[in-house]
């Protein structure tokens, strides 16, 4: 189904068998927790245990790409939590999406629509390029707005960013007027199970190598190196891609997976991507990178 984040692979969740078609089709690690969309607040709380907090970054942010880490309610089977004891949950801000939900009568669990580790799909082509037999149904929704997956926050015992997004540490911390902390990217890496989805330091990878460019370093000029930048054209005879002419991060995180997946289909053998101004949006765009880096 297609969101306003990226597009997710689908299925019931409160269908235990159902769920584990999810970690089958993808090739996913059980211990990588699975977000739960909903449609309305109120079904958000049918299985997640809301805190005053939450209930305040929901009433500011959903629908729209901001996941809540809370108390599990029983109703979710361990499968969707990696046994945990908390649950990831959001509000999807795309029609087909919410359509979808409320048409199904329950809340459903959706990852990204790629095989494990790889490049998250923004159009539906790119999950039928992966999922073609292996799904019921491929929702075309056209292009994703956003283009990176949601934020994930932990809003208690103090409000804590698992995994840069959507949703800007800016925004959250003008929405609650206190600080917002980011998980050290070490400890997100390190400890299993956890606490929620994309926390691995290899992921959202090509299949070819990628490596990031120093901040000043040249750009190489071997014409086999495809080259992703942020708003200038890179030097050089290789492929290359820019993600914002105009440095707009809006834009750039839009358009970044589907660059990534047209240098991966080039004939290059190696890939070199920059950073982008770590504000904004440019914290979820370089944890991108980072993780397609495998330095996450």
């Amino acid at each position: 189904m297609p969101t306003e984040t990226v597009y997710g692979l689908a299925a019931d969740a409160l269908d235990a068998q159902a769920v584990l078609r999810i970690f089958a089709a993808k090739g996913r690690p059980r211990f990588d927790p699975l977000i739960v969309h909903v449609a309305e607040v109120e079904q958000a709380w049918t299985v997640a245990q809301p805190s005053d907090r939450a209930r305040r970054l929901a009433a500011r942010f959903w629908p729209g790409p901001l996941t809540l880490v809370l108390p599990r309610r029983a109703v979710i089977p361990d499968v969707v939590t990696s046994g945990l004891e908390t649950v990831g949950v959001r509000i999807p801000d795309h029609p087909l999406a919410l359509a979808l939900i409320r048409a199904s009568g329950r809340p459903l669990a959706a990852p990204s629509a790629n095989l494990f580790g790889r490049i998250s799909p923004t159009t539906a082509e790119h999950v039928r390029e992966q999922f073609a037999s292996a799904v019921a149904r491929v929702l075309d929704g056209g292009p994703c707005r956003v283009g990176v997956e949601s934020t994930v926050v932990r809003p208690d015992p103090s409000p804590l960013i698992l995994r840069p997004g959507g949703v800007t540490r800016e925004q959250l911390e003008a929405s609650l007027a206190e600080p917002v902390a980011i998980a050290e990217r070490d400890a997100r890496a390190d400890h299993l199970p956890r606490e929620a989805p994309g926390l691995l330091a290899s992921h959202y990878a090509p299949r070819m190598p990628l490596s990031l460019r120093e901040d000043g370093a040249p750009w190489p000029s071997d014409p086999t190196v495809a080259r992703l930048a942020f708003s200038q054209a890179p030097p050089g005879a290789g492929p290359s891609e820019v993600l914002s002419p105009t440095g707009d991060l809006g834009i750039a995180a839009a358009r970044l997976f589907a660059a990534l997946r047209r240098l991966d289909a080039t004939t290059a053998t190696r890939m070199v991507a920059e950073l982008v101004p770590e504000t904004g949006l440019g914290q979820a765009i370089n944890d991108r990178l980072r993780r397609a880096a495998g330095l996450g």
